[in-house]
């Protein structure tokens, strides 16, 4: 579904423009977004990579729970790293996200993250995107990686920055962050397929929202 500002439920908390990368400033920690798909799939060891948050259609394949315990419709499946790139891309229930596996796996992300104290209990985080679903409603969360599961939290502390990407699939964000952020954690770029934020939730993963891009702190 292709979303439009119109549809987005929180306000835009910062300029989102079109422009080159941006540069590292001093003192900055430098982000280096990846495909979701792929860090998920390294760093669980996945035998055949595949994207959890995204789906084909495989019509042998029966109703069920995947990876990250999201359930998918019959006749789909996770996506495949592998697969072709012209492989069209579905939601967990069948529903048609209106881009291709190629597409979708050639966005790109970079930025950093600025502490805005000595003690770097808050930072001012910029980032650059390219290769965005031109018009996608998209949101900034962090992860905090633990042994008794991950965690999620709007990167802004209370889920009211979301922005739009631009007809070219670019955006650039900046955005304040309240959390102290370390090699524990993750900056993650959320795709909104039903075209609304959530707030403090992500929405429904694999559902109505999907995990694009992150970048792991160093």
């Amino acid at each position: 579904m292709r979303a439009t500002p119109t549809l987005l439920l929180a306000i835009v908390a910062a300029a989102v423009l079109s422009g080159p990368p941006l540069a590292t400033a001093a003192g900055a920690v430098a982000l280096v977004f990846e495909s979701y798909g792929t860090f998920f799939s390294e760093e669980t060891s996945q035998a055949l990579p595949a994207d959890p948050q995204v789906f084909v259609r495989a019509p042998d394949a029966a109703a069920g729970i995947g990876p990250q315990n999201i359930s998918h419709a019959a006749g789909f499946a996770p996506a495949p790293i592998a697969a072709a790139p012209d492989t069209p891309l579905y939601t967990a229930l069948g529903q048609p996200l209106s881009i291709t596996l190629g597409r979708w796996l050639a966005a790109q992300g970079a930025g950093e993250i600025t502490p805005v104290n000595e003690h770097g209990h808050a930072a001012l985080v910029r980032v650059s995107f390219t290769g965005l679903v031109p018009g996608g409603a998209y949101s900034l969360f962090a992860v905090t990686f633990q042994a008794a599961g991950n965690t999620f939290a709007p990167l802004d502390g209370v889920g009211l920055h979301n922005f739009v990407a631009l007809s070219g699939g670019t955006a650039n964000v900046t955005i304040f962050t309240p959390f102290r952020l370390t090699h524990a954690n993750a900056v993650l770029l959320l795709y909104h397929s039903d075209g609304r934020a959530h707030g403090i939730s992500r929405g429904d993963p694999g559902v109505t929202v999907h995990h694009q891009l992150i970048a792991r702190l160093p």
